[in-house]
């Protein structure tokens, strides 16, 4: 065999090779993942596989149509690149829908804006997808808000650079983890991004389960609010407009905190991929390969529906949605393998019921975590509700 020939070979092996990883990957732009690492990788197939299309095209162009192994490898790089791209396609109908759904849902609003940083103009920006979306610097402070059993609980509060001279909308955020871990620090992006377009930020600390099962978490949530409501005037806030933002666990605390806390001062809560009913959880779990959650919620709340019942019922948002509920935006991905998407179906249908102003970001491609990518579809058409929103019920 000529070393021309034997090139030749290894490179054919070697685009068989790409196409194949790139087509396995793919596929989870479109399957359910079936183990907890397979979730990871889909979250960033489902957000940035328009990153991987562009291998699966240069296997496809350079490949050898004529032999076995180069037609197997230009199928595979072809369905692996319509794949990649798929979400971006499922994306399309929503970027049309979103802009009329919120103006049926809260009315017309201008975002916010600050003279070195514009409000984002359209759902999505292909520029945003390459570029990625940059927000300027802003200030970020840490402070203790309590002490519960000893344990100090940090803020960090995320402010622009240079504040106006009227007081800051506040915005309480709080991160995910299962109610077992995760951390404030977890995805500043948004965090940012809104510092910079004229809102505080103030990303929280809870105490985690199984050590301290509910109400802990949500007593810490009720601890940061009182705690910056108190010192709003020398932190520059307003504390008679503020609205939550939670992430799946965080979500839950989030909405839990809205919907009982009647006070004015809360406007509204945004939700990602929230988990607002346990009992229905629990009955509905999710592939355990994935997350066990069973126990998850065993932990936190310290029992089975049948042992800790009214600690099921208290942990669950949609009990207490009624006529004074604040005005509420839902996100959640049809493709999340850890929190089904039915619990923001099932807390959209009851809003409507009770005819509360909310707006459920049905998202058909994304799994959970979709955010995680700030600059994929999921992050920047939630960034631009979000906006929209908060202008909306801080009004």
């Amino acid at each position: 065999m000529s070393p021309t020939t034997g090139r030749s070979r290894a490179l054919g092996f070697l685009r068989l090779l790409i196409a194949v990883v790139v087509f396995l990957l793919s596929l989870l732009a479109i399957i359910p993942a079936p183990t907890f690492l397979a979730w990871e990788l889909s979250v960033l197939v489902t957000e940035i596989g328009y990153v991987l299309a562009p291998i699966a095209l240069i296997v496809l162009l350079t490949g050898d149509w004529k032999s076995a192994g180069g037609k197997v490898s230009g199928i595979l790089a072809v369905a692996g690149t319509v794949l990649c791209i798929s979400p971006l396609v499922r994306a399309m109908p929503v970027v049309r829908s979103l802009p009329g759904a919120f103006r049926s849902a809260f009315g017309s609003a201008s975002p916010r804006a600050m003279p070195d940083a514009l409000p984002r103009p359209s759902p999505l920006s292909l520029r945003g997808l390459v570029f990625g979306v940059r927000s300027p610097r802003v200030r970020r402070d840490s402070m203790i808000d309590a002490m519960p059993d000893g344990r100090p609980l940090w803020i960090d509060l995320y402010r622009p650079l240079k504040s106006p001279a009227v007081p800051l909308p506040l915005v309480i955020m709080i991160h995910g983890g299962s109610w077992r871990g995760g951390t404030r620090h977890d995805l500043p992006a948004l965090n940012r991004y809104l510092a910079s377009r004229g809102y505080a930020v103030a990303a929280v600390s809870y105490r985690f389960a199984p050590k301290y099962p509910h109400p802990a978490a949500s007593e810490d949530v009720h601890a940061a609010i009182q705690y910056v409501r108190t010192n709003a005037a020398r932190l520059g806030i307003d504390s008679s407009r503020m609205a939550l933002i939670g992430r799946s666990a965080g979500a839950q605390l989030a909405l839990l905190a809205a919907y009982t806390a009647s006070d004015p001062a809360i406007r509204g809560v945004v939700g990602f991929y929230a988990p607002s009913d346990q009992i229905f959880g629990y009955e509905h779990p999710s592939n355990p390969r994935v997350l066990n959650s069973t126990a998850v919620l065993e932990a936190f709340l310290a029992g089975d529906p049948r042992t800790a019942g009214e600690a099921y019922r208290t942990a669950s948002p949609i009990n207490f949605v009624g006529a004074r509920t604040v005005p509420t935006l839902l996100i959640h991905g049809v493709k999340d393998e850890l929190v089904s998407v039915e619990q923001s179906e099932r807390l959209d249908r009851r809003l409507s019921a009770a005819g509360r102003p909310h707006l459920f970001l049905r998202l058909p491609w994304a799994t959970h975590g979709c955010d995680y990518v700030f600059n994929g579809p999921c992050g920047q058409l939630s960034t631009y509700a979000i906006e929209r929103f908060l202008s909306s019920v801080m009004r």
